[in-house]
């Protein structure tokens, strides 16, 4: 966000303050580099969206869906966006970072890691790889 939008800036700051329970959890799972020294962040924007978490070093998002993203449409467009942009979007379920964390937290080291390198989709997790990285 440096040297951005104010607006731009406001708008990631009250999304970081608005989040759930789960978001919270998975961010104290994720912030100071204490998942395998990995660094992320909070709302980056990306495009006209604004990720949930993002690993820049390893190009990676990760968003915490409730059910009212099982099938929203506006979904498949934020992450052709963000796979456009270079981004490789993770999609796990609220409820599963709050009664399966470390199984989630497993899922997002796979995915750093390269071990999730095709698209995936599952009931319980979502991986789209970045259509940049499939073009190298």
């Amino acid at each position: 966000m440096r040297g951005g939008n104010e607006q731009k800036v406001t708008r990631a700051r009250e999304l970081r303050h608005v989040e759930n329970e789960a978001e919270e959890k998975l961010w104290h799972e994720l912030r100071g580099r204490r998942l395998n020294g990995y660094k992320f962040v909070r709302q980056l924007r990306i495009g006209p969206y604004f990720a949930d978490f993002a690993c820049r070093e390893k190009n990676l998002v990760v968003e915490v869906d409730g059910s009212q993203h099982a099938e929203r449409r506006s979904d498949v467009y934020r992450d052709e966006t963000m796979n456009r942009n270079g981004w490789s979007v993770l999609r796990i379920w609220h409820a599963d970072v709050l009664k399966h964390r470390r199984e989630v937290l497993d899922t997002i080291l796979a995915a750093l890691d390269g071990k999730l390198a095709e698209k995936m989709i599952a009931p319980d997790v979502k991986f789209l790889p970045s259509t940049i990285l499939e073009e190298r």
